[in-house]
């Protein structure tokens, strides 16, 4: 019975180093600690923002024909149709119509061969998209003077002219007494009238004035245009 004890001594002895290195329930070292994840930025070229333009929706014998148009500031820099005929030739000539406006930066283009109808209307719903952009508040202004800068845009309607094919109505905006721009509010619908409004208006924004030559095969729409221009002209304040 007295040997029990010693015995029973050493079992005990011998269960505690057990005790102290027993695994630790401390799971930190296990733990995965990831970096937070980094949030979209956006930047800003130069300060400019893009100005997305809906022109008008033009309707033609084809179907309705409407463009939007992407500035960069001042500068086109995409436009996409909206509208447009489901034709192989209209869908053949979008994409010339397209890159020639990104070329001219105007809407001053030619018509695609074996797409007339739908080139006219392109041209009228860019050229009206054009003419709805806001002025742009980033202005190059470190090239021009106080005066020239400071120069508000006035839009003046010109008068009525009735003719032969219909009404015929400019309206014309000036930046200072640049003629900047020129549209029509009111014109025959007619295909001559339609094909020849573009030259017209390029004409006019040439010559800066009403002193233009009338468009072969639209004398009449000519001459109603060219005498709504010098009324605009002459109304300017």
């Amino acid at each position: 019975m007295k040997r029990a004890i010693p015995v029973l001594v050493l079992t005990v002895a011998g269960l505690i180093p057990v005790w102290r290195y027993a695994p630790s329930t401390d799971t930190s070292s296990t733990t995965e600690v990831s970096e937070p994840a980094s949030t979209p930025s956006t930047s800003s070229s130069g300060g400019t923002s893009n100005q997305v333009v809906a022109g008008s929706t033009i309707k033609t014998e084809k179907g309705p024909v409407q463009v939007e148009v992407t500035f960069d500031g001042d500068k086109i820099s995409s436009v996409r149709m909206l509208q447009q005929p489901n034709h192989p030739q209209t869908k053949a000539a979008v994409p010339k119509l397209i890159a020639e406006t990104l070329t001219a930066q105007s809407a001053d283009i030619d018509a695609v061969s074996g797409a007339t109808i739908t080139s006219e209307g392109y041209v009228e719903s860019l050229q009206a998209a054009i003419d709805a952009k806001p002025a742009s508040s980033s202005s190059s202004s470190s090239s021009s003077s106080p005066s020239a800068s400071a120069a508000a845009s006035q839009v003046v309607a010109g008068s009525a002219v009735g003719t032969e094919k219909g009404t015929v109505q400019v309206e014309v905006t000036f930046e200072g007494d640049k003629i900047d721009a020129v549209r029509l509010l009111q014109q025959p619908n007619h295909p001559q009238t339609k094909a020849a409004v573009p030259k017209l208006i390029a004409e006019t924004l040439e010559a800066q004035s009403s002193d233009i030559d009338a468009v072969s095969g639209a004398t009449i729409t000519s001459d109603g245009y060219v005498e709504s221009l010098q009324a605009a002209i002459d109304a300017k304040g």
